[in-house]
């Protein structure tokens, strides 16, 4: 059976019986933003707000539903501008039903982001308006000419980015400096923006650097500073202590600079990741004058390297700066370290140090002797007493071991080569032509150089530890007459437990050997 249809047609409405209703105005809101904080911007940020404000108010179809604008904020991302995520938030709230904005690269440059948020406020029927490209998102063509735009916004965002990286190698390649002083502790600026030593926090800087390599841990300098109320380069009174680490390991403090220690991965998310070698690196020693000699800081980069390679057992590093002789106790038989161990037997308590492989693994492993604290505190007494009672024979053996002690280093030659190199280098690059031969011998030689800055830097360290114990045979002629910890840490590299004797082993690469009892 056939469908039947029938047609309604429109009906008339009386005029007595249509009732007027007042049209509701379109809450409009504007969003402004200027990319820096100079005075020419300043003043298109507020031209802006007084634009927008007029603009909207002069329309009687229009209700201003407010302004939001974000002044020195980067438009790279949106995860920093405040007054871009308040305005997405109240159009989601039903506050706003209409945004314009001046261009799409005051809207956002990140593509992805545009898109986000345009497709976001299209789901809620709200339309941005484009003043510059006069476009409403609204449109059917609007989210084509969209994409078209903010991808252009995108590339000149990338070519700014461009410039700025090209601009940071240029000043790299000159060896230019830049550090934030307010934050870096030891230095300030002069006149010219140049480092120059700040007295009062160089000496901070010196005691963190002697107090490492007299023994103290991180923590415990850290510790110590906090005591004395001194703050951080940032004005905190928490020393933590991997800032202690850092500042340790920075090679400024010795006159010379590292730059391009991190690099941006994207122009869009601004992430900076540590440089393994994926863009050039550049050294420029003697920049500025040192806090701390050249031959100190590679003492205490030695110290921290041997910290961190002391093993206790399997695989366990361990390294204890509460007692002098932590970490230079070892063993005889299987090479590991002492540890100290109070025993208690029917509450009598006594300090004994064993081996670190014999208390894991038992005699059947490493059957080395456990020895009384006592025992080694008189050892270092009797050897520092033998070596000052004999003075005058060791002083002698100490000057020869400075005498051979020969760095031969052709650093000046090395450093001459590459400035040519470097020379060469910029010349091809702009030539476009070919340097690959070039930066060979370029990466050939900064290794050369390392190796030669490390071994002239290990001779002065050994002639410095030499140095210290004939500081001190010239200075003490009196014998001890009690263990000193102090001395300890200033005098012995390493005390060896065997069946019956022990040698003490002073930093000056000479000995004594004590018998057991």
């Amino acid at each position: 059976m056939g469908k039947n249809i029938t047609v309604i047609p429109a009906g008339r409405i009386r005029n007595d019986k249509v009732k007027t209703a007042a049209k509701p105005k379109l809450k409009v809101a504007a969003y402004c933003r200027v990319s820096t904080d100079s005075d020419e911007q300043a003043t298109s940020y507020e031209a802006q707000v007084t634009h927008y404000t007029n603009f909207i108010q002069s329309n009687p179809e229009w209700r201003f539903a407010g302004l939001f604008a974000d002044d020195g904020i980067s438009g790279t991302g949106t995860k920093k501008r405040e007054g871009f995520n308040r305005m997405i938030n109240e159009c989601m709230n039903g506050s706003i039903d209409m945004v314009i904005t001046k261009s799409i690269s005051r809207f956002a440059r990140n593509t992805v982001d545009c898109l986000k948020y345009i497709r976001l406020l299209k789901g809620k029927n709200i339309p941005v308006f484009f003043e510059k490209e006069n476009i409403n998102t609204m449109d059917a063509r609007g989210e084509v000419l969209i994409t078209i735009m903010a991808s252009l916004a995108q590339q000149e965002s990338e070519s700014l980015s461009k410039n700025v990286k090209l601009g940071l190698q240029f000043r790299y390649q000159n060896g230019e400096v830049q550090v934030n002083h307010n934050r870096f502790l030891g230095y300030t600026k002069d006149e010219s923006g140049h480092l120059i030593i700040d007295p009062e926090q160089a000496e901070i800087v010196k005691r963190i650097f002697y107090e490492y390599l007299q023994g103290k841990s991180l923590q415990q300098i850290g510790d110590g500073l906090m005591a004395d109320g001194i703050l951080t380069a940032a004005g905190k009174k928490i020393w933590r202590g991997e800032t202690i680490r850092k500042i340790l390991k920075n090679e400024k403090y010795m006159g010379d600079a590292l730059l391009q220690k991190t690099y941006t991965v994207d122009c869009l998310t601004k992430k900076r990741v540590k440089n393994t070698g994926i863009v050039p690196q550049y050294y420029v020693s003697d920049d500025h004058e040192a806090i701390i000699p050249k031959e100190l800081f590679e003492q205490v980069q030695d110290e921290m390297l041997r910290r961190a390679n002391i093993h206790a057992g399997k695989n366990k590093r361990i390294y204890s700066s509460k007692y002098a002789l932590s970490s230079l106790v070892r063993c005889g038989k299987c090479g590991d370290i002492y540890r100290r161990i109070v025993w208690n037997n029917h509450g009598k308590k006594s300090v004994r140090w064993r081996c670190v492989t014999r208390v894991q693994n038992g005699p059947d492993v490493c059957d080395a002797p456990n020895i009384p604290e006592t025992e080694l505190q008189e050892a270092v007494r009797t050897a520092v007493n033998q070596t000052i009672r004999t003075r005058n024979e060791t002083m002698k053996i100490l000057q020869q071991n400075i005498e051979s002690i020969i760095c031969e280093s052709n650093l000046e030659e090395i450093n001459r080569r590459l400035t040519e190199l470097q020379e060469e280098l910029l010349r091809l690059a702009n030539e476009r032509k070919s340097y690959s031969a070039v930066a060979d011998e370029i990466d050939a030689l900064r290794e050369q150089r390392e190796k030669c800055m490390k071994e002239s830097a290990a001779a002065q360290g050994i002639k410095q530890r030499i140095e210290c114990v004939r500081d001190f045979l010239k200075s003490h002629s009196e014998e001890l007459e009690e263990y000193d910890e102090s001395l300890t840490r200033l005098l012995i590299e390493s005390i060896t437990i065997y069946e019956g004797r022990l040698i003490v082993e002073f930093k000056s690469d000479t000995q004594v050997e004590i018998k057991r009892k």
